[in-house]
């Protein structure tokens, strides 16, 4: 029985394709699932048959359709060009047929051109299993030698750029097809089929496109889809940049405290919000991760819980729920004293699934997924380790030992 005082525990679901069930999903502990209609292009319209069949398929297993994730940004939106006023006019609908099914949380993100980046998406740990790494030397062999991308050589150390020369020159001809892919192919649910010219050419568009241009384009989405959201007491939630540091040579605008803080100022309203990505937000050392969750308080809808570890060369890897760089102690008291006066005021739970799994036991012995870090074993072991340490704070809370 789902302990009332928890925090409500969710966990990804990437539809009928994906290889973790719904019926493994709920004997994990979850209650909710974050999921989306990948099977629908960026920019078109969701409609109400297909989304009232998703709920549909959830409660008949058992739960619950807890947050989109995502109701994607069409790279049009981002640029501010093209056909940015019909897929806003999309978006906007798509928000209303999700209010009218019950659906009170959609997450989105703005980062431009490619999703989350990892240069290794099965990096391999001491004790045997696997997990998702990026390799700042590597990424630069991927700019200078694959993508070709001018300029990319200044924004790397000479000595970056000899290891980066050492590292492509010992792939094979498979090695590099298959390095390649990892980068420009992972976008979440769905495979682009992208190529390298593609890519090139979305950096094309976006050449001159600042910080502060593409925060533009951001305020303008929001002023037209924020209000559609709040008629129908929808929390529209951001996810931080991943990583929060730049890329591509193209601008981030959601990696910090700063930019949360003016992002919800933007278009001040109780729907415009945040999915607080600890794991993200980790993989800068600038970010502190408790301040951030102390001042975003009020505009925190939804939380990822995972931790990365940092390295000295700048690269870092995904670590274990409730090790790493994140202080998680920290963070989930934090959300428990945020959920408890929340109720208070007749609010609801908080909704958190966890993030990024390890590939271990068993899935490592399965073929590669179109979704990596999203393993069932690593996940549904996160999600225990979170809910046992709630058990924990919740604990010495009644015991009026607040420290463990």
């Amino acid at each position: 029985m789902v302990n009332p005082e928890f925090l409500e525990q969710g966990f990804r679901w990437y539809g009928d394709r994906d290889p973790v069930s719904l019926e493994f999903i709920r004997q994990a502990g979850a209650e909710s699932v974050f999921t989306s209609l990948h099977e629908i292009p960026y920019g078109k319209l969701w409609e109400k048959k297909a989304i009232a069949a998703r709920k549909k398929t959830l409660e008949k297993a058992g739960l619950k359709w807890g947050a989109v994730e995502s109701l994607p940004v069409s790279e049009d939106i981002k640029l501010g060009a093209g056909n940015r006023d019909e897929h806003i006019f999309n978006y906007k609908e798509s928000l209303k047929n999700l209010g009218e099914c019950g659906i009170k949380i959609v997450i989105y993100n703005f980062m431009p051109v490619l999703d989350w980046v990892r240069t290794d998406l099965h990096y391999r740990l001491p004790d045997g299993s696997t997990c998702l790494r990026f390799d700042p030397v590597q990424f630069a062999a991927f700019e200078i030698f694959i993508l070709k991308r001018p300029g990319a050589e200044r924004d790397y150390s000479k000595k970056q750029l000899e290891k980066a020369e050492k590292f492509f020159g010992l792939l094979s001809a498979t090695g590099k097809k298959k390095f390649e892919k990892s980068i420009i192919d992972t976008f979440p649910g769905c495979k682009m089929g992208l190529k390298i010219s593609d890519v090139r050419k979305m950096l094309d568009l976006y050449s001159g496109i600042s910080a502060a241009s593409l925060g533009k384009n951001l305020d303008l989405f929001l002023k037209e889809v924020v209000p559609v959201a709040e008629k129908y007491e929808i929390k529209l939630a951001i996810h931080p940049d991943d990583p929060p540091f730049g890329i591509l040579g193209l601008p981030r605008i959601a990696s910090n405290l700063s930019d949360f803080k003016r992002i919800t100022r933007s278009v001040d309203s109780p729907s415009n919000g945040v999915a607080f990505c600890t794991g993200s937000l980790s993989a800068s050392p600038k970010n502190d991760i408790p301040k951030m969750l102390n001042e975003l308080e009020e505009r925190v809808f939804v939380a990822h819980l995972r931790s990365t570890q940092r390295d000295s060369d700048g690269s870092f890897k995904e670590s274990g729920h409730i090790e790493g760089s994140v202080p998680m102690f920290e963070v989930v008291s934090k959300l428990l004293e945020m959920q408890e006066k929340r109720l208070a005021k007749g609010g609801d739970k908080i909704l958190f699934r966890p993030d990024h799994g390890r590939d271990m036991a068993d899935d490592l012995l399965k073929p590669p997924t179109d979704n990596p870090g999203y393993s069932y074993i690593g996940r549904m072991k996160g999600l225990a380790e979170l809910r046992g340490l709630q058990f924990g704070i919740l604990k010495s809370r009644r015991t009026g030992k607040r420290k463990l």
